[in-house]
């Protein structure tokens, strides 16, 4: 097992991870370093994810958790690091990537879901053209297949299709979640990204959302990775957990380890908070 380098001093290292999964990451970071200006929002993270596991990111707001995400969905470039998703055609560092390659690469194999709807959806457009944006940027031009993928992705999404031609801006919360939901799965990325997909909703609606990303993961096999400030959300989630503050990784492992017998001080007073 590869050795972890040197924690900072007064922070506990990052635990050894058992080898959870026989075959290799779908998606692997190394060394990602991000300043702006004197703020250092990430520094030197490690990040692995393996095919069809769940990886949850927890930290207090301003711990780097959506920034690290960004990364993932090539929003943004580190100043330093790499990033390499194991895919078919793919090779090489992909922040070496420019704009447009980015941006198909995502279309095609990333999905995403804001904690902003405002960010991943045209609020004013129907929310059957939502979903067919995504396939449109893909190179579909079908009228019928856009509709017949939206539908489908509406529905797994467990989104009413009578309301199929609601625009977002007329729907709820949770009902702007399900679009997204669904622009994200309309493809059936290999990779799909939560950043605090619950919050702002109201508890039951919380619940719902989160029993149709487990309903999907567990029909589809998404490999997803799931950032929150909500342990609960974390731990009804997640295989593994990723803990970072300002900054960095301060402990990770499985969940229910990590959970159960906190090693690093700041750990252990986000359990006992949630406690």
């Amino acid at each position: 097992m590869t050795a972890q380098s040197p924690a900072p001093r007064g922070e506990a290292a990052p635990r050894q991870l058992p080898q959870l999964m026989t075959t290799p990451p779908i998606l692997t970071m190394r060394g990602i370093t991000r300043r702006f200006g004197k703020v250092t929002a990430l520094e030197d993270v490690d990040a692995t994810v393996y095919p069809g596991e769940v990886l949850g990111i927890v930290g207090e707001s301003g711990s780097g958790k959506s920034t690290l995400l960004r990364m993932m969905n090539l929003e943004d470039t580190p100043d330093t690091g790499t990033y390499e998703l194991d895919l078919p055609g793919l090779g090489g560092n992909l922040f070496g990537l420019d704009r447009f390659e980015r941006r198909m690469l995502c279309a095609r194999n990333i999905g995403i879901v804001y904690q902003n709807p405002h960010l991943g959806l045209l609020m004013r457009h129907s929310s059957s053209g939502n979903v067919a944006e995504r396939l449109l940027i893909a190179g579909e031009r079908s009228f019928k297949v856009l509709r017949d993928k939206a539908r489908e992705a509406l529905d797994a999404s467990e989104f009413p299709l009578e309301r199929m031609d609601a625009r977002p801006i007329e729907l709820s919360g949770g009902m702007q979640q399900r679009v997204q939901l669904a622009k994200a799965i309309a493809l059936e990325p290999a990779l799909l990204l939560l950043d605090e997909p619950t919050t702002g909703l109201d508890v039951s609606v919380q619940a719902l959302v989160l029993d149709t990303l487990k309903r999907l993961q567990r029909d589809r096999s998404i490999t997803m990775v799931i950032v929150s400030h909500d342990l609960g959300v974390i731990h009804t989630m997640a295989d593994r957990v990723m803990v970072m503050r300002r900054g960095r990784v301060v402990e990770q492992g499985l969940v229910d380890q990590v959970f159960q017998d906190p090693q690093h001080e700041y750990t252990q007073q986000l359990v006992h908070a949630k406690l």
